[in-house]
């Protein structure tokens, strides 16, 4: 099945967010919650970052920093990359990939609608990307013998 945009894959999720003036342990409870892996953090309805359990593990407990007491806002990544709901899963694939990060918030317009994760995009997009990469990178060094 050939999809055409990101909106299809969060468009009937719940938004899994915080705010930043949260504890890390209420974040972690909805990440529990939701059982998922990261969570949008929004101020009102403005982006603010993104929340990752592994932001929890490096930035709070290896800092020996206590859960209740630390802010999301202190651990988060603030200003996160974004993709918008119309661009295609190779985009945000390629987005991801090159920036070394596993959470993609979603917008439309001014508005976050939701968090993809690179879970989200079929394996076969992963395997077409793989190729496509291997194949420019055997055009470029054939391109530099000449």
């Amino acid at each position: 099945m050939i999809i055409t945009s990101i909106r299809r894959f969060v468009e009937h999720r719940t938004l899994a967010h915080t705010s930043p003036d949260a504890s890390v342990r209420e974040a972690c409870h909805v990440l529990d919650g939701l059982n998922v892996g990261a969570l949008v953090v929004l101020g009102g309805e403005q982006l603010q970052g993104v929340l990752s359990e592994r932001d929890v593990i490096r930035k709070c407990i290896c800092q020996s920093r206590l859960t209740a007491d630390t802010l999301v806002c202190e651990i988060m990544t603030a200003n996160p990359v974004t993709i918008d709901a119309s661009e295609p899963p190779a985009h945000a694939l390629k987005l991801m990939t090159e920036g070394r990060f596993r959470h993609l918030p979603v917008i439309d317009g001014a508005k976050v609608i939701g968090l993809l994760s690179i879970r989200d995009i079929p394996a076969e997009y992963h395997l077409m990307f793989e190729r496509f990469g291997n194949v420019t990178r055997g055009n470029q060094q054939e391109a530099g013998r000449h």
